[in-house]
This record gives structure tokens, sequence and C-alpha cells, in this order.
């Protein structure tokens, strides 16, 4: 077994552990934290795969951006999760049969790759990147259009559900603090002095 192929199953067994640890925690904000391990294995097998770009763009934009957002939401909402985990059981045939045809996606997946023989991809000219960028901004430039659209609605909606009226919390008006008045907040009381003994 060469080095690279060693990595690349220490990588692997890492993230398969941590993708099992998001679901299967109970906390959320720990779910949050084994997701980011998930995201640094996954960083890892790219720079096995010589994608150094799309490494680094998997650590800055999921790690640095989406998960701390991510985090953000989960601690301001305040979320009662005992609710939610009442109706638990319910969801499993439906998980189960997502599980199921993502199984099978992959089996289907990986057959064919067996039996499509060894072809090599075509040879790329100049780097990754730049072939990235052909990709995104040339063939796929609508798709990637529709992506940012869905991700600017997904962060207006983060906004206006965490900037909801609560009951609990206390909040001025400014409005009302500018155009109060002296006396309705001062009260001046004449006490006559105590003699002295």
């Amino acid at each position: 077994m060469t080095f690279p192929t060693a990595v690349f199953y220490a990588f692997s067994a890492i993230l398969v552990f941590a993708a099992l640890r998001v679901v299967t925690t109970r906390n959320p904000v720990h779910a949050a934290l084994w997701l980011v391990l998930c995201f640094f294995s996954a960083a890892g097998i790219w720079l096995l795969l010589k994608a150094e770009f799309l490494a680094i763009a998997l650590v800055l934009v999921y790690v640095g951006a989406v998960m701390v957002l991510f985090l953000f939401v989960v601690m301001m909402l305040d979320v009662n999760f005992d609710n939610l985990r009442k109706n638990f059981r319910s969801y499993i045939p439906v998980g189960a049969t997502v599980g199921v045809l993502v199984l099978l996606e992959m089996g289907l997946v990986i057959a064919g790759g067996k039996l499509g023989g060894d072809a090599a991809p075509p040879a790329v000219s100049g780097s990754n990147t730049r072939a990235l960028g052909r990709l995104i901004y040339v063939d796929y430039v609508y798709a990637f259009e529709i992506a940012a659209v869905l991700l600017l609605v997904a962060i207006i909606a983060a906004i206006a559900l965490t900037h909801r009226q609560r009951r609990d919390t206390k909040h001025q008006n400014p409005g009302a603090q500018v155009a109060v008045r002296r006396r309705d907040r001062v009260r001046l009381i004449d006490l006559k002095s105590e003699p002295r003994e």
C-alpha cells in the first residue's frame, strides 16, 4: 500500500465517522462541529486528487462562512429540540428510503467505473482553477446564477427568522426616549429638613 492510498483511507475513515456523528449526536452545536471535521477531511481528499482550489474553497467557504452562519442561527433561534424529537420515529421510513437510494446510486457509480474500463479523463491545458472557472462561468453559468439567488434567499430567510418579535426580549423605543419630557421622568419633592439634636 502506497502512502497516498494510506492517507486516502485515513481521511475516508475520519470522514465516515464524523458524518455518522453528525447524524447521531443530539446536540445541534456538536453536530455542526462534527460537520466541520467532515469538511476538513473532504478537503484532504480533494488535495490528494490534486484539486487544490476545491480543497481551499471547501475550507474557506463552508467551514469559514457557512458553518459559522449555521452555528449563529442555531444559537440565536433557541429552538426547543425536545419538541422536534417527539415525532422522530415517523421520519424513519423516509430516511431509510433516501439511504437505500443513495447506496444504490453509489453502487451504480462504482459498478460503472469497474465496467467502463480504464479510460483516462482528457488532459486539461492550464491549471485546474482555470478549467473550473471555465466550467462554472461559461458552461454552467445559468445554474451558477440560480444557486446564487437561492443562497441569497436563504440568507434573507435566516435574517428574517432571527429578527422576529419575541415576548421574552426587552426592547426600547428610541422615538419614545427622544420625545420624553423632564417633568414626566423626574419628580421633585420638597421635604422639610429635620432639626438637629
